[in-house]
């Protein structure tokens, strides 16, 4: 696959059971019966795992909840440490402790449309107040993601919301190839890299591998040798990827949220779907 999968823009994308669903842009969205509050990691983690397609927790610093009627969890939000540490710095110009990655954003398909706008907004301000920052870093991922019988797990978007919360578009990650897993999954260079230099994990790392259908490591081969033999196995696929859209929000008070952009990145248009 490539950046050129059709992306659905014009509607809200929810998810459950790990399925990309969908709700229409013209809904109701009744903000009375919805509430907004901090959700314990443990529970965000549950939920994220069940409902997100990646069914991956990132390393988060503060976790709100979506509550619907009779106080159901039918959305969360990860604010989370980001992967390198250079990235708060060159997209809002602060120290690396003055910023998170919104790592995950996940609505059930309960959620009418448009409550995007409402959690996300509710959200940031919770960020502002729990964690003492002043910018939220985050990406959208234009290129779909399917396992290996065409099935699409994870339809690419270019992230409509981000400009529904006043977010300033301000580049691409960088571009890099991709390792992909029989059901549409990234395999992160970070588990390849533990698995290749016999790092703490690497255990963990050669049970996913097998898990997904790599051959056996053979008695005394060297781990980047297997690593490599895995790769080349017919199991998994390798996709170019052109690095995500990046997105920066300033948090706080006016005050505050007018310091915080005058470093941000130089805005960029803002992109649209293909």
């Amino acid at each position: 696959m490539s950046s050129s999968s059709p992306l659905r823009e014009v509607r809200c994308q929810r998810w459950r059971d790990r399925k990309d669903l969908y709700r229409g842009i013209g809904e109701t969205f009744d903000p009375s019966i919805y509430g907004v509050d901090v959700l314990s990691e443990r529970d965000a983690r549950v939920f994220v795992q069940a409902h997100h397609y990646s069914a991956s927790m990132p390393a988060a610093r503060l976790s709100v909840g979506l509550f619907g009627p009779q106080a159901v969890l039918c959305g969360v939000a990860v604010f989370s440490v980001p992967c390198n540490q250079s990235v708060v710095p060159k997209y809002a110009g602060c120290a690396p402790d003055q910023g998170v990655e919104l790592g995950r954003f996940v609505l059930l398909d309960a959620v009418p449309g448009n409550g995007e706008s409402f959690f996300g907004a509710r959200a940031l301000r919770l960020a502002a107040q729990e964690l003492t920052v002043q910018a939220v870093v985050s990406y959208a991922d234009p290129v779909a993601r399917a396992r290996s019988d065409g099935a699409v797990v994870m339809p690419g978007h270019v992230g409509i919301i981000y400009r529904a919360l006043n977010a300033r578009h301000v580049g691409r990650s960088r571009s890099r190839k991709l390792v992909l897993a029989p059901d549409g999954r990234v395999v992160s260079e970070r588990t390849l890299s533990k698995l290749r230099n016999g790092e703490r994990g690497a255990d963990a790392a050669y049970r996913l591998l097998f898990g997904y259908g790599a051959p056996e490591r053979a008695f005394g081969e060297a781990p980047d040798e297997y690593v490599q033999r895995a790769l080349q196995s017919g199991t998994f696929r390798s996709i170019q990827h052109p690095g995500n859209y990046a997105y920066v929000l300033a948090v706080g008070d006016r005050r505050r949220r007018h310091a915080a952009q005058a470093t941000f990145a130089p805005a960029l248009p803002y992109p649209v779907a293909a």
